[in-house]
């Protein structure tokens, strides 16, 4: 294994065997510290060559808006991350397309449309610095 943190050491680092080292990940699994394993996709690889982050204020806060926006969200594949914020705005969306005609398209169709917004407001990503980092120890 590679990376930083005991969950990262070998197992020659570990002193353990592969067994306990199957063992603990297992325990890990069961326990949800380890949600899932997954592959990190260059998104240039797979044509989404832009990136917008969108900011989304509610007209309301009921609890009915809230789920009935965040299904909306969730039913739109080119957002590849949301986050509900405190304080405003309320939702932060991160959309990767092809391109600038493709997000205004996807804009125009989708996210204005998004049930409960007041506002969207977005600012398109010039380069990502920081990206999919292990969390720290």
């Amino acid at each position: 294994m590679r990376g930083n943190g005991p969950a990262a050491r070998g197992v020659d680092e570990l002193q353990l065997s592969v067994s306990p080292c199957h063992r603990r990940l297992r325990d890990l699994e069961r326990e949800g510290a380890i949600r899932g394993y997954h592959a990190v996709v260059d998104p240039a690889a797979v044509g989404l060559n832009f990136e917008a982050l969108v900011f989304a204020t509610l007209r309301w806060e009921d609890r009915d808006t809230v789920t009935t926006l965040e299904e909306a969200v969730t039913a739109i594949p080119h957002v590849i991350q949301a986050q509900r914020l405190f304080g405003e705005p309320d939702y932060l969306l991160r959309v990767a397309t092809t391109d600038l005609a493709a997000y205004q398209q996807l804009y125009d169709q989708q996210l204005a449309k998004l049930p409960g917004v007041q506002r969207l407001t977005s600012t398109l990503v010039m380069k990502n610095v920081i990206d999919a980092r292990p969390l720290p120890e």
